[in-house]
């Protein structure tokens, strides 16, 4: 089984960048779908981006498409979510997901098995 372990978060203002981690260990991340959502409380879990196990296919949010940028670096079993040009309507807990398929990009949160814990993201205005 694999564990995941999101980092990068924090406080930003509006207009700012960040960069969020999604480290896993246990398995190889390699042949694991991966893919980011997003929950804000009294919401429902936002799907935000996920990439294919071998980062040849990507597949977005609307909300978040031409901001935000999915990548994943095998050799170091971390896939990344660099965040651009953030609203404060981005503010959320991020959480990584992974799914053991060669299957592609995934969308729904109920299609993965593997979750993390999840890492705060503020952007003010």
């Amino acid at each position: 089984q694999v564990q995941l372990v999101e980092s990068g978060g924090g406080l930003v203002q509006a207009g700012d960048s960040l960069r969020l981690s999604c480290a896993a260990s246990g398995r190889t991340l390699g042949i694991f779908t991966t893919g980011w959502f997003r929950h804000v409380p009294g919401k429902e879990r936002e799907f935000v981006a996920t990439i294919s196990w071998n980062g040849r296919t990507t597949d977005y949010a609307d909300s978040v498409k031409d901001r935000f940028t999915i990548s994943r670096d095998n050799t170091k079993n971390t896939v990344y979510l660099q965040m651009n040009s953030l609203k404060p309507e981005d503010t959320a807990v991020y959480y990584c997901a992974a799914k053991r398929t060669f299957a592609g990009t995934l969308t729904t949160a109920n299609e993965y098995s593997t979750w993390g814990q999840g890492t705060q993201v503020t952007v003010s205005s």
